[in-house]
């Protein structure tokens, strides 16, 4: 029996009834790894519906799906995550399932990126954002020309969990470089508790009390992120905690209604 199994298996005594539509306030979950088979996240049709329907109980329907796009490691493409994002489409219409799921990317900042966006060829959310990505071993240098670039062919960029970055804990003016740069900050919900260990909790938490931060994902992966995402969202105030930062997700609606495909494939 599986996770999902097991949550529901005692119906109203469940833990479940304590989260129940506890993120619904966000709106849509515009981080994450629900596609199958593509990237390090689910690696199936099942395991995806699976996930969803976890996700589904803490009140998030509407999903932008975010796999990697990272140079010889998920060398994805538009063409690859649109057929993954179709299959998952296809299998939530055949299960019943009403979520609504739109692909982007979340492109790491290597050799590879700069060729994309010579070629206008990135992979958008709907909105005209960019999802953006640095090794968690050492800073990338070329992060404001990235940034400078993606912002010339009339895109916003949001750097993925800068709170993770342990070469920012010590240097934290570089956050309000990189927002003063015109780049959106994105944190992951497991961030604030020691899910990534301490230093990326204080780092979150100072963020989230400085107000510096503009949407939020969940960045889920796989069934271990979504049990410790449900004991997140059962222990910490979550919508209370982050009254200090406008928060964007919900404005993600109207530009998804506006667009019911999946990326366009170049």
């Amino acid at each position: 029996m599986n996770f999902i199994s097991r949550l529901f298996k005692n119906g109203q005594n469940s833990p479940t009834v304590k989260v129940l539509g506890k993120l619904a306030f966000l709106e849509v979950d515009m981080h994450n790894h629900l596609l199958p088979g593509i990237d390090d996240g689910s690696s199936n049709v099942d395991q995806s519906l699976s996930l969803i329907k976890g996700l589904n109980t803490l009140g998030l329907h509407k999903f932008i799906c975010t796999p990697h796009v990272m140079e010889d490691v998920y060398s994805n493409t538009k063409s690859t995550i649109s057929k993954s994002c179709t299959e998952l489409r296809k299998a939530l219409q055949e299960t019943g399932n009403k979520t609504q799921v739109f692909a982007a990317a979340e492109h790491m900042i290597d050799h590879g990126l700069p060729h994309l966006i010579e070629k206008d060829n990135l992979c958008v959310m709907p909105g005209g954002y960019v999802l953006i990505e640095m090794s968690y071993l050492s800073e990338s240098q070329s992060l404001f020309q990235i940034i400078s670039d993606i912002q010339k062919l009339g895109y916003k960029p949001i750097l993925a969990h800068p709170e993770r970055y342990s070469y920012f804990h010590y240097n934290f003016n570089m956050y309000k470089q990189i927002r003063d740069a015109g780049c959106l900050l994105q944190m992951n919900l497991l961030s604030i508790c020691r899910y990534y260990g301490t230093e990326v909790k204080v780092a979150a938490l100072t963020m989230i009390k400085s107000g510096m931060y503009d949407f939020v994902g969940t960045d889920l992966h796989h069934d271990r992120h979504l049990q410790a995402l449900i004991e997140v969202v059962k222990r910490y105030p979550v919508r209370e905690l982050l009254k200090t930062c406008d928060i964007l997700n919900p404005t993600l609606l109207d530009h998804m209604a506006q667009d019911k495909s999946t990326i366009a494939v170049g």
